[in-house]
């Protein structure tokens, strides 16, 4: 696989506040960072500057949303909306600790747009709640989103996926609390494969991953890479941006012509995310093909 030239455009946030404050998934322990607080805050930036200038040495351009006091998750920017086609889906989010993240990421959506850089804002429908692309994730080859549900967002969210961009939709069941997002769990990579933990996933959607992509193209990882959040990788061209992951892991990515780049986010890990959740792709675009029947969520 030739390494491509692909340039791409993401949104971040500087963790200028972030902190694990609250418990809304298994990795956060407040009483644990509270310990060393001010430590793991000084890491946290320091971490997040170093995926930065890894993003933007591979060629990435890189918006920002700007750091609000209280607010900790705002860093995670891959939950602030789903983006195709210049066209962005804003998130609404299950827990209160995070609700109050939505009108930031909408007038960051709003800016961008005047901007040029989104052409379209628009909202789910009332009390459906679908947490962006942390559960929305874009499969280029195959022309569809897997998207995750049952933890954090509402299976009937992929009807309005489905309607509002035209694509197919994979609704898989996240079975496991610790991979309660689908980017924590399954990533599909630029020459087709899908990296992806299958015991994060009910029977069904193991199923469902299996019959959508061939045996050759699925990566499956081992408990010692998923819990490194290996899955939640950002990829630009054929360079993959990662926080860590085993030495068998990196030998397969690289046999497949993938140059795997690791730049630690270990404060980010606590609250149970990584190198996908701190970015938003903003310039993905679908093949426009004709929509298919979905079978995943019945």
């Amino acid at each position: 696989m030739a390494r491509s030239q692909t340039t791409a455009r993401f949104l971040m946030c500087r963790p200028e506040h972030f902190a694990v404050t609250y418990t809304i998934n298994p990795w956060m322990d407040p009483k644990s960072w509270a310990r060393d607080g001010n430590t793991l805050a000084t890491a946290s930036r320091k971490e997040w500057d170093a995926l930065h200038r890894a993003m933007l040495d591979q060629g990435a351009q890189i918006e920002l949303v700007h750091p609000v006091p209280g607010l900790p998750d705002l860093v995670f920017t891959a939950n602030a909306a789903v983006v195709l086609n210049g066209k962005a889906l804003l998130a609404r989010f299950r827990h209160p600790e995070r609700q109050a993240e939505e009108p930031h990421y909408e007038a960051a959506f709003r800016m961008l747009s005047d901007q040029g850089h989104i052409q379209a804002v628009g909202k789910l429908p009332d009390r459906v709640v679908l947490e962006g692309a942390g559960d929305c994730v874009w499969d280029q080859t195959r022309n569809i989103f897997w998207m995750g549900y049952g933890q954090r967002s509402d299976v009937a969210a992929q009807y309005t996926v489905m309607r509002e961009f035209g694509v197919d939709v994979a609704a898989l069941e996240l079975a496991d609390s610790r991979f309660y997002h689908m980017d924590t769990a399954l990533r599909p990579l630029p020459g087709g494969e899908v990296v992806y933990y299958p015991n994060a996933f009910a029977a069904a959607g193991r199923a469902e991953i299996r019959r959508r992509v061939d045996a050759d193209k699925r990566i499956e990882l081992k408990f010692d890479d998923a819990r490194r959040l290996a899955a939640n990788s950002v990829s630009i061209g054929n360079d993959v941006i990662l926080s860590g992951c085993s030495n068998q892991l990196r030998a397969n990515l690289k046999e497949r012509g993938y140059r795997v780049i690791t730049t630690p986010l270990n404060a980010f890990l606590r609250s149970g995310g990584s190198a996908f959740c701190l970015t938003l792709r903003l310039d993905g675009r679908s093949a426009r093909m004709p929509l298919k029947a979905n079978s995943a969520a019945a």
